[in-house]
């Protein structure tokens, strides 16, 4: 199928400002003259997003953003769906809300099967930037690390779909064998997405990447009389359609002639694969694997499909052993953009993702529970992900140096805040009385209503702080890895509600953590070594009061570290600059104002369940099963709304509560 080709239309009303204009500028050139890599210095709120957008408004070519996490990268998806209402903006991460992956432990001989909820909203989206890619060009996709890992052949994918036409000759039985050979399973009395209904001459599709319509199909005899879009809800026509492209069902979708081949193909290698396991004389685990891999078959080639199906990758790929799988990248085709937001924590994510599922696979093909060829299901590693790269551009306030290396240290800047805010004014102080000292500071900000950040490099003292500033009855939390989603939120919403005044923590570095209310950020042994003190780790931590016009940072320590050095060097430099544009432009900052939003809505969420888990057994697990209920309609209500961030809150939460 031909792409169809459109040009990005970016619809906004605000005009570049402050460094934008200059980094686009340069950013295009470099793209222009074809340069593989180049580096965005983005400080913190300076728009960097309305930077990418408009690079790819002036680039014109399908666009790769690689974000660290699901929440910055739902972030940046609704924002770009805003600039790009006209073209296609998609969200690729994991579509699943838990997942525990098969693995044994061999010291305990301990075999834990995968465990996965798969939230069909996610998997939904997943489709569609398939889709997207496949049939036309002006396509952003937004993606987690999950770009990395194994997806089916853009090629095989793209000979799955097919049109139907209102007029085309085709019989009810030819009709119904393409959507099974498609991935769809009939069913009659419940029409869920990736099903179909036939009743007489009449078919209902609920596509795989939407549940706001369904497709009805009226034959006339062996011709489609009729196409129409049906609400899901109610069953009104919302449209009538002369066209309709039925895409795959799910994202791995085999030809049942070529089916026939890959069962083979398997059935050689575990023949292979069990001789060589006898004659090392491992007969249980050779037993095992012949049991296990013939029961997968069996239902290959009754289903098409098996659980675990995504083992055999290797095989429904017809790719040689040890050869990189196909992935989301490899639909970009020739010729596209790679934005890695926040690359300096991006890619040594990347990094570590191969080794991680390496290991735990080979356990399981040692252990007769997976054939060899299932190590081949797999992320790709950092030499195949970079070699699949075309054109790179590393956005982060901090780049990390592998990047900065690519480019020779050359980077293009974006330091001006158009709102005018200022990096924060450092103070280096000694130890000695360092609480008394931050005593006094709180003090000072209290009376003004805003906020403070403590940050320690132990557990131990974080602790100790928080209940020594508890004593002199100041309004503190404690806010740790350990902490769940709901306590996390709680914590922060708290403090910029009021019920807290500070918050004392060891790694202050985490999303979510941007709030504007805070005004003063207290960094303990901030001349020791090591991630949490390093220039980057600092630059960071310093960017917590750059959202507050009265914004300050206080290192505590008693020597000056070659990191502390560079990292005020650098404030320094972005303030001067700063301050330079807002005296020529004559801005006055203002603290950025961001709503104050409880994402547990109507009622304290957290009182409720403090009074459940001291109730008796049933009415827990009544009360349980309500609470879960109720968020996973907010839940729901959220994702429609496409605001995602929330939606993934809400879903970790329920994870966290069907846990307890």
């Amino acid at each position: 199928m031909e792409k169809e080709n459109r040009l990005f239309d970016l619809v906004t009303e605000y005009k570049p400002d402050g460094d934008q204009p200059k980094a686009i500028k340069s950013l295009v050139e470099g793209l222009n003259e074809n340069k593989k890599h180049q580096v965005l210095l983005g400080a913190t709120a300076t728009g960097k997003t309305f930077t990418m957008a408009n690079v790819i408004k002036e680039i014109n070519k399908p666009t790769l953003i690689l974000a660290h996490n699901k929440t910055l990268a739902m972030q940046l998806y609704i924002e770009l769906k805003e600039f790009f209402p006209r073209n296609r903006v998609e969200y690729f991460v994991s579509d699943f809300d838990f997942y525990q992956p098969e693995a044994y432990v061999a010291a305990r001989d301990l075999y834990i099967d995968k465990d996965a909820r798969r939230n069909n909203d996610l998997a939904m989206l997943r489709l569609s930037a398939m889709n997207a890619l496949v049939t036309r060009k002006d396509v952003i996709v937004v993606a987690s690390v999950a770009a990395i890992y194994a997806s089916q052949d853009p090629n095989e994918y793209s000979k799955v779909f097919f049109e139907l036409k209102v007029g085309q000759q085709i019989s009810k039985k030819n009709l119904l064998t393409f959507l099974v050979r498609t991935g769809y399973v009939r069913n009659d009395t419940s029409l869920e997405m990736g099903c179909f209904s036939a009743k007489g001459n009449v078919i209902k599709i609920a596509p795989s990447w939407t549940d706001s319509y369904n497709v009805r199909i009226s034959l006339f005899g062996e011709e489609i009389e009729a196409i129409e879009m049906v609400d899901s809800l109610n069953n009104n026509v919302i449209d009538r359609l002369r066209l309709f492209t039925v895409f795959p069902a799910s994202a791995y979708v085999t030809n049942f002639d070529k089916l026939k081949i890959v069962i083979e193909n398997i059935k050689n290698e575990l023949k292979h694969r069990v001789d060589e396991l006898n004659k090392l004389g491992k007969f249980i685990e050779a037993d095992r694997l012949l049991k296990r891999t013939n029961y997968d078959l069996e239902t290959m080639a009754e289903f098409g499909v098996c659980n675990g199906i995504e083992n055999y990758s290797a095989h429904l790929d017809f790719r040689m052993p040890g050869e990189a799988p196909f992935t989301i990248i490899d639909y970009f085709g020739d010729d596209f953009l790679t934005i890695i937001d926040e690359s300096h924590m991006m890619l040594p994510q990347v990094r570590g993702m191969f080794n991680t599922d390496r290991s735990r696979k080979t356990t399981l093909v040692e252990y007769g529970f997976r054939l060899p060829s299932a190590l081949d299901n797999r992320p790709l590693n950092f030499e195949e992900f970079s070699s699949r790269l075309k054109n790179v551009i590393y956005t982060s306030a901090t780049p990390g140096d592998y990047e900065l290396e690519l480019t020779n240290n050359e980077v293009i800047q974006q330091i001006i805040r158009p709102t005018g805010l200022v990096d924060p004014i450092i103070e280096i102080r000694p130890t000695l009385e360092q609480i008394e000292d931050i005593i006094k500071e709180i003090h000072l900000r209290v009376e003004k209503k805003q906020k403070v950040l403590i940050t320690t490099l132990t557990i131990k003292s974080s602790e100790d702080i928080s209940f020594h500033l508890q004593s002199r009855n100041i309004k503190v939390a404690y806010l740790h890895s350990e902490l769940k989603t709901l306590e996390r939120n709680q914590v922060i919403n708290d403090l910029r509600k009021g019920v807290y005044d500070v918050v004392v923590g060891v790694n202050l570095l985490r999303e979510g953590l941007d709030i504007p209310e805070v005004s003063l950020v207290c960094i303990l042994d901030a001349d020791k070594q090591g991630f949490l003190r390093n220039t980057r780790s600092l630059i960071q931590t310093i960017g917590r009061a750059a959202r507050n016009s009265e914004g300050r940072v206080i290192f505590y320590a008693d020597t000056i570290s070659n990191a502390m050095k560079e990292a005020i060097e650098e404030t320094e430099r972005r303030r001067t600059i700063q301050i330079e544009y807002n005296i020529k432009h004559n801005i006055t900052p203002k603290t950025i104002s961001k709503k104050i939003v409880d994402i547990d809505g109507e009622f304290n969420l957290k009182d409720k369940l403090n009074k459940l888990s001291s109730g008796k057994s049933k009415q827990k697990k009544l009360e349980k099963e309500n609470i879960i209920k109720d968020l996973r309609k907010k839940m729901l209500k959220a994702a429609k709304e496409e605001n995602y961030e929330k939606a993934a809150e809400l879903r970790d939460l329920i994870i966290e509560i069907e846990a307890s």
